[in-house]
């Protein structure tokens, strides 16, 4: 009898145990397949309004070929997707291209249509409200929250090695890898500082409170990780401190409009 209720017991037990991964495999099924339709969903969106808009304006080129880019780079990474994780940065790259596509249908002068959800990568980087230009060793760099005839290429926020770049027109894409001859020379960071850090900018254009106060939430924010990593290695001064944390967890300036 003992026998009998040990093996009805162990029954019970593996019975439960393959329910509990047959409802888990359909659990994960269930979450991919909607992620898939979600990102498919967008990408289809990015594919007509690549197709049916058209314009002559240079912002307006510029912008939907950025946008056809991000189109093609979505539908390869669509082919590939197989798991939550890949189809959720080819929605986050769809996106991207309808960023795109809302600031050729502004530089055209249309209704950019409904607002998108919010970019990944662009949290917390805010926008241009204002012109800015600089000159950084003779050559002259713009920027702006419009398009217009020296500010062709925008941009809808992110980050360029570290530092936040605001949602905006520039007259150059520099936070591109591959640059011509101009900005590659000079190199991304140094335009950032004199469009961004108040050290370097034309002081005619200044910069807002909401900068710096972004700023310094950074550098506390920074001064926490250097303190936890120096926990986390064991107070080691090479880890430890201030130093760690400034260089690498500044870079959040929080996600006001510039």
């Amino acid at each position: 009898m003992r026998i009998l209720f040990v093996l009805l017991l162990l029954a019970l037990l593996v019975g439960g145990l393959v329910w509990w991964r047959q409802e888990r495999a359909a659990r994960e099924a269930r979450s991919l397949a909607d992620v898939r339709a979600d990102a498919l969903r967008w990408y289809e969106r990015l594919g007509g309004q690549v197709m049916n808009l058209h314009g002559d304006d240079p912002a307006v080129r510029q912008a939907l070929v950025d946008a056809g880019e991000r189109y093609n780079a979505a539908g390869g990474q669509l082919e590939q997707a197989r798991t939550v994780q890949q189809y959720r940065l080819a929605r986050e790259t769809a996106l991207e291209g309808l960023a795109y596509v809302r600031a050729a249908r502004i530089a055209l002068g249309l209704d950019p249509g409904p607002e998108l959800p919010p970019l990944a990568a662009a949290q917390g980087t805010g926008e241009l409200t204002r012109e800015r230009q600089v000159n950084v060793q003779g050559q002259v760099f713009k920027a702006g929250p419009r398009p217009g005839r020296d500010t062709p290429y925008y941009y809808p926020g992110g980050r360029y090695q570290g530092r936040p770049v605001p949602a905006g027109w520039y007259s150059t894409p520099w936070w591109k890898t591959a640059l011509g001859a101009g900005a590659g020379v000079l190199g991304g960071m140094l335009i950032a500082d004199a469009l961004f850090s108040p050290a370097f900018a034309d002081p005619g254009y200044g910069y807002e409170a909401g900068y710096q106060e972004g700023f310094d939430d950074g550098a506390d924010q920074a001064g926490d990780f250097g303190a936890d990593q120096a926990g986390d290695f064991g107070g080691s001064g090479d880890f430890g401190g201030g130093d760690f944390g400034g260089d690498f967890g500044g870079g959040d300036f929080g996600g006001g409009d510039w």
